[in-house]
């Protein structure tokens, strides 16, 4: 068996009186991809949140490439995990005052003490790979909504991740673009790289992922390959592909 990178154990998660996760139970491979469908509400970006200590759990336990994920999870600990797992968000969160490059130099160079010279080969390693090389210079508002998803892909990418998490990334752009980000997705899938994705998008679900998790209320529901979505097993994903697909 290949070496586990993610593991959620009966995993729960409240905001206040709302209970979101509900007993989660999840484990991912070394160069597994997994795809997190469902409604609005049920749980999917959550779980997704708290694979990276963005969001504490209430009870379980969630370990991420080797590290325990605990509420007094040391300092040092949070910062080796940041280093290990990229995750990448809807809205880009680029810096508008840096250029392409300075955005994705600036964490090599402060978390990881990278050279200069050397974060910026990196760079140019990882705008290649999002086919972006000749954006470098320029500043977030001078690219297109899926060009600044790919420079943030990249940014993920520079400091050399054992996982990526998207969460819902193409859900702001529009179909023309969310082929470009998806195309860029699929290259990574290709070369082995770990993976989860909260998408809204089924075909390319079917597509990548090796295994797809549909969350329902806050629970792992059904999960299976892209057959799943093919042949449901429950009235709730029927009634979810039906509308989705």
């Amino acid at each position: 068996m290949t070496e586990e990178i993610v593991r959620l154990k009966n995993v729960h998660k409240q905001f206040g009186s709302n209970h979101v996760l509900k007993g989660v139970d999840l484990t991912i491979h070394k160069g597994e991809i997994v795809a997190i469908i469902g409604q609005s509400g049920s749980g999917k970006s959550t779980a997704l949140r708290c694979m990276d200590h963005l969001e504490i759990i209430n009870e379980g336990e969630i370990t991420v490439c080797g590290h325990r994920l605990a509420s007094g999870i040391k300092h040092q600990a949070l910062r080796q995990l940041r280093t290990e797992v990229g995750i990448v968000f809807q809205s880009y969160n680029l810096f508008p005052h840096l250029t392409v490059e300075q955005n994705i130099t600036l964490a090599p160079r402060s978390v990881l003490k990278m050279p200069t010279q050397q974060a910026r080969k990196t760079a140019t390693r990882v705008l290649a790979q999002v086919g972006l090389q000749d954006k470098r210079d320029m500043y977030p508002e001078q690219l297109s909504g899926g060009q600044q998803q790919r420079v943030a892909i990249a940014r993920s990418l520079a400091m050399g991740p054992k996982l990526m998490l998207f969460d819902e990334v193409t859900s702001a752009l529009d179909p023309q673009l969310t082929g470009e980000v998806l195309r860029v997705i699929e290259q990574l899938a290709a070369d082995g790289m770990t993976m989860v994705l909260v998408t809204h998008e089924m075909a390319f679900a079917m597509k990548v992922a090796h295994r797809i998790v549909f969350m329902h209320q806050g629970r792992i529901h059904e999960q299976g390959d892209a057959d799943v979505l093919r042949n449901p097993k429950t009235a709730e994903l029927r009634d979810f592909v039906s509308n989705g697909l």
